[in-house]
């Protein structure tokens, strides 16, 4: 299969790897001109969790390089979505399918707006960590899970085809039939961890297993799972605390991504995730007064960077 990665950064890189290493024609994409010209002089060098290796995609910074493609992997953030897919017309043909692997509520919209509702593909993507420590090299802690969904119910039959090739390269991977339930599951986690995470520091492990930590945690998640039967959603778990501990404790050493954007000193996705059940609830007449917190006080430390630097470390005095 042909596939174009837009946003092919540390996430998107190791899904172009893998997805190459079987076989399949494969075009990074990324306006990161170091990192694709790496790529392209010495391929895509790869450690972690599947070793170490080296793997041959295609990579440009130029979206109309490669032609049309049969499917597009979005691998960017929802906030970068729309400015991704502003360049994706020439990537397309009538039967290309184009996959938003993206956290929370209003990356469907948004791809469904610009490219159209029959051609979008949802995905999600759990277990993972990626960096990228030089150009053309990529390094992952984990490939956990990768679920995907048609906007359109109707289109079930190509999320199998596409689940099917991600789980001929080695991807824990499987089409979901019920978009809503994949989504929602996974806002439920993210809200649980993401931004408690980025808060105190700690380890999604150790949020689990901190009561202090776990009771906002799972606060958190019960007001995201509120929400989301509210809106109509079928989940499979009538306990949300006790599943996203459970969850937790699959992934005790992984740092959420808002975390590793906050010591990044990057803007997080918090809107994305823990306040995208804000503002679902506030369209339902639900309170989420634990989540709006956290929202609210991630945008405080993003205004207030207050991270030790060389350049600026004076002495701490307590009295």
């Amino acid at each position: 299969m042909k596939i174009a990665i837009l946003g092919a950064g540390a996430m998107g890189s190791i899904y172009g790897a893998l997805l190459a290493r079987n076989g399949n024609d494969i075009w990074l994409i990324n306006h990161w001109a170091e990192h694709m010209e790496a790529v392209r002089e010495s391929g895509l060098q790869v450690s972690g969790a599947t070793g170490n290796w080296i793997a041959y995609p295609k990579a440009t910074t130029d979206t109309a390089e490669p032609g049309a493609c049969d499917l597009v992997i979005v691998a960017t953030k929802t906030r970068d979505l729309e400015s991704a897919l502003a360049d994706v017309a020439p990537l397309l043909q009538e039967h290309t399918a184009v996959l938003c692997v993206q956290n929370g509520l209003n990356a469907p919209r948004i791809a469904e707006e610009i490219v159209g509702r029959d051609r979008v593909l949802l995905g999600i993507a759990g277990g993972f960590g990626a960096s990228i420590p030089a150009p053309g090299h990529v390094e992952h802690t984990g490939w956990e899970i990768v679920r995907i969904a048609a906007r359109n119910p109707e289109k079930f039959a190509l999320a199998r085809k596409v689940a099917q090739v991600w789980k001929d390269a080695g991807f824990n991977a499987e089409a979901d039939p019920d978009a809503n339930h994949m989504i929602w599951t996974k806002l439920i986690c993210n809200s649980a961890y993401s931004a408690i995470c980025c808060v105190t520091g700690l380890l999604i492990g150790e949020v689990a297993d901190d009561p202090h930590a776990h009771q906002v945690s799972a606060a958190c998640a019960q007001e995201a799972w509120q929400v989301a039967l509210a809106s109509g959603v079928k989940l499979d778990f009538d306990d949300p605390a006790k599943y996203v501990r459970a969850f937790g404790h699959k992934i005790p050493g992984a740092r959420p991504s808002m975390l590793l954007d906050r010591l990044a000193g990057d803007p997080s996705e918090v809107d994305d995730i823990n306040g995208s059940v804000v503002e679902e609830g506030k369209r339902l007449g639900i309170a989420t007064p634990v989540n709006a917190t956290l929202v609210n006080s991630i945008h405080a430390m993003e205004r207030h960077d207050l991270r030790p630097s060389r350049k600026n470390r004076q002495p701490v005095f307590t009295g």
